[in-house]
């Protein structure tokens, strides 16, 4: 096999693994959208679980790459997000109340793994929290549209706080416990 086969197999290999990275991450997202207790307006999922675990584990670019896909499903009509069906598809569900928490979580990909990368636990998890509170701003900003601003802290950023922090606490345990595993197959 000369040199160029086995750069385009490669290559080709390269490409089917990025596929399928992409594939899985919009699953994984769109199933993390449909684990939720319902609230209004905005429900609790575990969206922030998977969007923090791909910009640890995968990096921004990748973080990236899932979360517009999953977004570019959804603005189709695909029922990835939570809720779908029933409260709406496509771009008339992105621009309800949740599409300043889809924008935010959007940024958040980038920046948390941009802030992650390279980083320990505690480095991590500080990435992870600016993370939240980019999702939050976005996320209340929009959500303004469509509530009294004076309930907006109420119903979409203090009934989220709590878990949010935990899924964050299990993201940084989940991705130190990969890190040291990726260590010893390496030592």
């Amino acid at each position: 096999m000369t040199a160029l086969n086995t750069r385009l197999l490669e290559s080709r290999s390269r490409g089917l693994r990025a596929v399928l990275i992409l594939a899985l991450g919009v699953s994984m997202m769109t199933l993390a959208a449909k684990v939720q207790i319902p609230f209004w307006p905005v429900p609790m999922t575990l969206h922030l679980a998977a969007v923090m675990g791909f910009a640890v584990l995968l990096g921004p670019q990748r973080a990236v790459a899932i979360f517009l896909a999953y977004l570019a499903a959804g603005a189709a009509g695909l029922p990835v997000f939570s809720g779908t069906p029933e409260r709406g598809i496509g771009l008339a569900y992105m621009v309800g109340p949740t599409g300043g928490y889809l924008a935010g979580f959007l940024i958040a990909s980038a920046l948390t793994g941009w802030l992650a990368a390279g980083r320990g636990m505690i480095g991590r998890i500080g990435a992870m929290l600016a993370g939240l509170a980019v999702i939050y701003a976005c996320g209340a900003a929009w959500l303004a549209l469509f509530v009294p601003a004076e309930k907006v802290m109420a119903i979409g950023v203090l009934p989220f706080l709590p878990g949010d922090l935990v899924k964050i606490a299990l993201v940084a345990c989940g991705a130190a416990l990969l890190s040291r595993g990726k260590q010893k197959d390496r030592g």
